[in-house]
């Protein structure tokens, strides 16, 4: 059984996506323990609470890097999400995991990113899409390393950029592939079926 901590900081679609894939078993040996935010105002611990998930709010307090990192890690512990049978999966999650952290869950942990990472890491990915005027964008799933948006590559899916695009339909149109992606890399690591060699994830 893989399980799984959800990491998040807003509304939590990406989350609703991964319980929902969960509850109606097109993931199966999967089991989410626990959602973890840094805001106590995120929509997405309500939509935990629906799908019945233990919650946990964390705030920074002051506290950066691996001091704050340590007190994720207890909670992790807690809920028994280990490096050896867990998987840490950032939905929407606005802070930068410590170094330390990411090597104690090395190739534990996983993020999205709205557009065909290494285009476009950081925030406003799509508007920095639109600005730059591409034809295609899309959405990564990668497992995270100690830079940003910068490890290894899961899965993408392109998305088309329309003439008459704005940042808030693109953005629409991208997290609907979103919400299809995340849970198909879920499975995929649950049934080891992803091989890594260097910067390339491959299926086996």
């Amino acid at each position: 059984m893989l399980r799984l901590a959800i990491l998040i900081s807003g509304r939590g679609s990406n989350l609703r996506s991964i319980l929902q894939a969960i509850k109606t078993r097109r993931l199966v040996g999967v089991e989410a323990r626990v959602v973890i935010s840094n805001n106590a105002q995120a929509g997405g611990i309500a939509i935990a609470k629906k799908f019945n998930v233990a919650t946990e709010i964390l705030t920074p307090s002051g506290l950066g890097g691996w001091s704050f990192d340590k007190k994720l890690l207890s909670l992790l512990e807690k809920y028994t999400v280990l490096p050896s049978n867990g998987l840490i999966c950032l939905a929407g999650y606005m802070r930068i995991l410590s170094p330390k952290f990411v090597e104690r869950y090395k190739m534990r942990i996983v993020n999205i990113h709205p557009s065909l990472l290494p285009s476009f890491p950081g925030l406003h990915a799509q508007k920095q899409a639109l600005e730059y005027g591409v034809k295609v964008s899309g959405c990564t799933i990668h497992f995270v390393n100690e830079g940003v948006d910068s490890g290894t590559i899961l899965l993408q899916q392109p998305v088309r950029v329309m003439d008459r695009d704005s940042e808030e339909t693109l953005s629409k149109r991208i997290l609907a592939q979103e919400h299809k992606l995340y849970p198909r890399a879920i499975k995929l690591i649950a049934e080891k079926r992803i091989e890594v060699k260097g910067r390339k994830a491959m299926l086996i």
